[in-house]
C-alpha cells in the first residue's frame, strides 16, 4: 500500500473546504482527518447546508474544537433538512458561491453514493462545481447500511480516534439520544477501516479521480491531459 502525503502544493498553509449537509456530518465522516491536519498550518472553509439555530451553534463549536488553530471561515445555511433534492438549485448556487470565493487544495464532502438524499445531493454536485481539487468523499454510518468500498484511508492514532469521539459527544449534545450515537459505532467503524489499511484506527474515503505526478516530473514537464 503506497502512502501519499497530503501537503499544500505551494508555500503557505494547506487549504481545506469541508462541506456537510447537516451539523455533525463533517465531524463524523472526517473528524480524525481534520484533527490531524489541524496539527499543522491550516486554512479551512466550513460549510453546512441545513440546521436550526441550536444545531448551528453546535456546528460552530465543533469547527473550532476540531480545528482550534486554523484560519477558519464558517458558512451556515438553513435549507430544509431532508429536502435538499427539492432545493437542488439553491444547493448548487451556494456551492458555486463558495467556489467563486475560494480555491481549496482539498475538498471533504459526502459521497454521491450515500443513501441519505441530502448527503447524496451534495456529493453529486461537488464534482460539477469544483473540477480541479482533490475531492475526498467521507462516509457516515447509518441504518441504511450503505457503507461501500473506499479507495483512500487516513490512519488514525488511537489518541486521535478517541479524541474525535470525545469531541463528538461534547460538541453535539442534541444528538446523544439517538440509538446510533455511541462510542461503539464510531470506534467500531474506525477499527474496521483501520484493519483494512493495517492501522489500529482509520477513516475511509472515496476518491473518484486523483493526479499522481512522479517526482521526476515538475509542473512544467508533467504530461497534459491526465
Amino acid at each position: 500500500m503506497l502512502s501519499l502525503p497530503l501537503r499544500a502544493p505551494s508555500a503557505g498553509p494547506l487549504s481545506v473546504l469541508a462541506i456537510g449537509a447537516h451539523p455533525d456530518d463533517i465531524e463524523i465522516g472526517a473528524g480524525g482527518l481534520l484533527l490531524g491536519l489541524a496539527e499543522s498550518s491550516l486554512r479551512a472553509r466550513y460549510v453546512v447546508l441545513t440546521g436550526t439555530a441550536e444545531r448551528h451553534q453546535e456546528a460552530r463549536n465543533a469547527a473550532h474544537s476540531f480545528m482550534p488553530a486554523a484560519d477558519l471561515t464558517i458558512d451556515l445555511f438553513d435549507l430544509p433538512e431532508g429536502r435538499l433534492p427539492a432545493a437542488w438549485g439553491q444547493v448548487k448556487e451556494i456551492l458555486e458561491g463558495v467556489a467563486r470565493s475560494c480555491s481549496p487544495d482539498v475538498i471533504i464532502a459526502p459521497s454521491s453514493d450515500d443513501a441519505h438524499q441530502d448527503h447524496r445531493t451534495i456529493g453529486e454536485l461537488v464534482p460539477t462545481v469544483f473540477r480541479d481539487q482533490l475531492y475526498l468523499a467521507y462516509e457516515i454510518p447509518k441504518w441504511d447500511g450503505d457503507l461501500s468500498r473506499p479507495s483512500m484511508y487516513v490512519p488514525l492514532p488511537a489518541s486521535t480516534a478517541h479524541r474525535k469521539v470525545e469531541l463528538l459527544h461534547k460538541c453535539f449534545p442534541s444528538q446523544r439520544g439517538h440509538d446510533w450515537w455511541d462510542d461503539e459505532v464510531f470506534l467500531g467503524l474506525a477499527r474496521l477501516r483501520g484493519m483494512e489499511c493495517r492501522a489500529r484506527y482509520a477513516e475511509a474515503f472515496r476518491c473518484a479521480k486523483s493526479l499522481v505526478v512522479p517526482s521526476a516530473l515538475t509542473p512544467d514537464t508533467s504530461p497534459e491531459g491526465i
